[in-house]
């Protein structure tokens, strides 16, 4: 009789659930709950994208050197401390695998990327929530969890789902005083949307102790191809290399991401348009009588009075044809999250919430 077992941890993990699609019954839908860029890709990427076609019959470079080298130049690191992933949660689950495992613990806060904690499962360690203070990260109940288990500490800045963030000179004090043994992860998916804030750049540059993740899924717009990076010190880097599958990105995904970060002029467009249109939501939500924090990322969190007026909107947007995004797994189960659209979509969104609002007086 057979006796196979998944490792310890693996069975409490909780699959994860991506933003929804498709709604039943209705064939054109209007997809809000995946922080998607709804200027798309760079065109510049799309015709990457069409080239890399010529080459699927190779494989692809385990070096990722062009790549690693765009990235490079465009924000002045060295490429040697560059790793590439399929999107920044193979990066996390590498940290996991590298940095922890049974007996360690993993700290994340409370409403952090799901990833953290299931990352942290995988690899056998204990994930640790720790709670946040009004929605934002708390160094100081960090610091307060922190022992000589911790080996990890994922820092989403901005944050997903809050939107939030702490500014460098708090997360340089956190730096700075978390125990020896300990790596920090600084979580840039969203950083390209917050003015004067280089996602820790410098502070990377600076320590031994931090490493940057970024993705080319959000400002980017290339979700679909799943490309993510990190920056850290070069003895963290060569240990991330060596448990990193040799061929993890394909022939298209490393040409579509060169393409798109030598295309800084449509970054700067789409930080424009999603930081206008997000200010805009941001004041109309809180116009309609909506808690509303202010967001750095695409994507805003109105809090409704309760769990049952947020799952009531929920429907009324989807019976409208729209989906955003429940945040009840981050236990924020009274707030909506909902990506920033174009202008005539935030205005569309924002008018049949008001609808909602009208008819639940």
């Amino acid at each position: 009789m057979v006796n196979i077992k998944p490792q310890p941890g693996i069975m409490k993990i909780d699959l994860y659930e991506g933003g929804a699609s498709q709604l039943e019954g209705q064939d054109e839908v209007v997809k809000l709950s995946s922080n998607e860029n709804p200027l798309g890709p760079s065109p510049k990427a799309v015709e990457a994208y069409s080239m890399s076609g010529e080459a699927l019959h190779r494989y692809p470079s385990s070096s990722h050197n062009k790549l690693r080298h765009a990235i490079s130049k465009v924000l002045n690191l060295p490429s040697e401390n560059i790793i590439c992933g399929v999107g920044s949660d193979e990066i996390i689950s590498l940290l996991c695998q590298t940095f922890s495992g049974q007996g360690d613990e993993v700290i994340y806060t409370e409403h952090g990327f799901a990833m953290y904690k299931i990352s942290a499962l995988s690899a056998g360690a204990n994930p640790i929530a720790v709670e946040e203070k009004n929605r934002t990260t708390d160094i100081n109940n960090i610091l307060n969890k922190c022992n000589k288990n911790t080996k990890l500490i994922f820092i989403a800045n901005p944050n997903n789902p809050t939107g939030t963030m702490i500014n460098l000179k708090q997360v340089q004090e956190l730096a700075r005083k978390i125990p020896k043994q300990v790596l920090m992860v600084l979580d840039g998916a969203y950083a390209e949307y917050v003015d004067d804030y280089d996602g820790g750049i410098q502070l990377v540059k600076n320590t031994d102790n931090v490493i940057m993740i970024r993705t080319f899924s959000k400002i980017y717009g290339l979700g679909g191809m799943r490309i993510g990076w990190g920056f850290g010190s070069k003895s963290i880097i060569e240990a991330l290399q060596r448990v990193r599958g040799p061929f993890n990105l394909s022939v298209p995904a490393l040409a579509v991401a060169e393409a798109a970060i030598n295309d800084q002029d449509y970054v700067k467009r789409c930080k424009e348009e999603n930081n206008t249109n997000r200010d805009w939501l941001i004041k109309s939500l809180r116009e309609l009588g909506l808690a509303c924090d202010n967001s750095f990322t695409n994507f805003v969190l109105p809090r409704f009075k309760d769990q049952s007026q947020a799952e009531l909107c929920d429907k009324y947007l989807q019976s409208r044809g729209f989906i955003v995004r429940r945040v009840d797994g981050y236990n924020l189960p009274e707030a909506l999250r909902i990506t920033v659209g174009d202008q005539n979509t935030s205005e569309r969104v924002v008018s049949l919430i008001e609808e909602f609002l009208v008819g639940q007086k």
